[in-house]
């Protein structure tokens, strides 16, 4: 540990089980010196063990649906009472898409579902910055971050509607980062992580095939949601004070690669 986060503060959203990359980020930062208040939708919460992580981390929990402006206004204002000031990291870890769940093919959407994945995945994460904003809520020099995939530049045809959600996030991160950076001094960024086996991407067909494929396209292999954590406590440490508006990709370097020997071995080896 190196006290990287040592008196910061902070708000995590999406922790659900110990599979999740919030959780594991929670206890990073936590392992790190920070603090943090942790918030999750009210439905998720009782689909996960968010309780233990609070009381491990030494956090308290405020529900919060991060698609209602209200729910968000009295988080960041609980949040700021709890932890004694301004905030300096938020982690943005939601995402949802109803065709996924139901098996809705990408070309046969039922656009209800479609928008409703959208506002929770993609347009939650402007209203949880424009919240920030508004109130003044971040310190200078603080750190946002969302988590995206790489389906937002690539097509993955079973990621569905989500790579729409993913490639609208990180024009979010961009574009509001943007005005944070400019009249805040707080940057915003995405991170592009490997495929990882959570509770939400689990969910999604062929998923163990995205992993295996990806594992072997990258010369490090996929990147692990612990070592997603740590990427994202960098993010959020004094170190990285002048990196923004950047999707950063965490993937072993997967996003760089043709191909690999790895994939042509198996390649050939079906061809034969």
């Amino acid at each position: 540990m190196y006290n990287l986060l040592k008196g910061k503060k902070g708000i995590i959203f999406g922790a659900l089980d110990s599979n999740s990359i919030a959780w594991k980020t929670a206890e990073r930062v936590h392992e790190e010196g920070g603090t943090f208040v942790l918030t999750n939708a009210p439905v998720a919460m009782r689909m996960g063990q968010i309780n233990e992580l609070a009381e491990k981390t030494g956090s308290q929990i405020i529900p919060a649906d991060a698609t209602s402006l209200e729910d968000l206004q009295n988080l960041v204002d609980q949040s700021m009472e709890i932890l004694g000031g301004k905030i300096d990291f938020v982690l943005h870890s939601i995402g949802m898409s109803i065709n996924v769940r139901k098996g809705k093919h990408y070309t046969n959407q039922n656009y209800d579902w479609t928008q409703k994945g959208t506002d929770v995945s993609a347009m939650s994460f402007h209203k949880v910055m424009q919240t920030l904003y508004k109130a003044d809520a971040m310190k200078e020099w603080g750190s946002i971050v969302a988590l995206s995939y790489m389906a937002a530049q690539r097509v993955f045809p079973d990621y569905n509607d989500m790579a729409d959600n993913k490639a609208y996030l990180e024009s979010i991160a961009r574009s509001f980062g943007y005005f944070f950076g400019r009249d805040k001094k707080v940057r915003v960024n995405t991170i592009s992580q490997s495929p990882t086996p959570t509770t939400a991407g689990s969910g999604v067909k062929g998923f163990d095939g995205f992993i295996a494929y990806a594992d072997k396209m990258s010369p490090l292999g996929n990147a692990s949601a612990l070592d997603c954590a740590n990427y994202t406590v960098s993010l959020f440490s004094d170190l990285t004070k002048r990196v923004t508006l950047q999707n950063l990709y965490n993937d072993g370097g997967f996003s760089n690669m043709g191909v690999s020997d790895a994939v042509m071995s198996t390649f050939m080896g079906e061809e034969e």
